[in-house]
């Protein structure tokens, strides 16, 4: 007898459907920013850029929205087969015709995330508003999802170019008390620097990242889940290991189940988009 799919394996098969949710502008953009010292946002991420290029069949990338740190390249396990770094893709310009031409900077996980894990500029050389918008012209050609990996203490103009041209954003907070007053505040800036929009449709990851966490993480959500879209809970797993690269497939399962159910949450935002 085969007794059929289980209710779980529905759930999930129900989840990668919804995960596929097409752009409907034919590219959607998604800022993934830190609160409280950004633990867990890279892995945040790769972990849902990957939990969405899984599933569909357009292509997704990850940028850093401050290459000159690394802070993604360090992460992801996928390097970019020459060295070199992003202001050599801007300074390519007209010259990125096809799909491979970009392909030449990026690295690619197993899920078929794409990573731009370029090299990292010289030491006291900032990235540019300027030059993350042209970035994200790029990924815009090429690309139908883009996960922007950023922080919150980036410099002004810069954070504001991120949040002004994203589609939709993602707060990564520990699960602690003070999370719940970082996410509290950062939604409030939010709303009072004009990007309400983004703040009334916020998804929030809940990250225990590589540490042990904080029980309670449940009771933490609630305190802001009023002032956002959803909130998913991200679980310990020791593959989020602080500074290891991050590879989805050695997580958990249930750490995996956890970024495909931010992978809905951010996808029910596609056809809005």
């Amino acid at each position: 007898m085969n007794p059929g799919e289980s209710r779980d394996e529905l759930r999930r098969r129900e989840f990668r459907n919804r995960a596929r949710t097409p752009a409907d502008r034919g590219h959607h953009r998604v800022a993934v920013l830190g609160i409280n010292g950004g633990e867990g946002r890279a892995a945040t991420a790769v972990g849902l850029g990957s939990a969405l290029a899984e599933g569909r069949g357009d292509r997704v990338i990850a940028l850093d929205a401050d290459p000159g740190r690394g802070a993604l390249a360090r992460h992801a396990s996928a390097r970019p087969p020459r060295e070199r770094t992003v202001r050599d893709l801007l300074a390519a310009g007209d010259t990125l015709k096809r799909y491979a031409d970009v392909r030449s900077y990026t690295g690619q996980l197993r899920s078929r995330l794409e990573l731009l894990a370029c090299a990292p500029l010289p030491v006291g050389e900032a990235f540019t508003a300027r030059e993350y918008r042209d970035l994200a012209a790029v990924a815009e050609r090429f690309y139908s999802v883009c996960v922007i990996d950023c922080d919150a203490d980036l410099p002004r103009p810069l954070l504001e170019e991120v949040l002004s041209s994203a589609d939709q954003i993602v707060l990564v907070t520990p699960p602690s008390p003070e999370g719940v007053r970082g996410v509290t505040g950062a939604l409030d800036r939010l709303s009072g620097q004009g990007h309400d929009v983004l703040a009334r449709g916020a998804v929030v990851a809940v990250c225990a990242a590589g540490g042990r966490g904080e029980p309670g993480s449940d009771r933490a959500a609630a305190g802001f889940a009023l002032r956002c879209r959803s909130v998913v809970t991200i679980p310990h797993d020791a593959g989020l290991a602080a500074g290891a690269a991050v590879e989805p497939a050695v997580l958990r399962p249930v750490t995996r189940r956890a970024y495909l159910r931010l992978a809905v949450e951010v996808a029910s935002g596609f056809a809005a988009g």
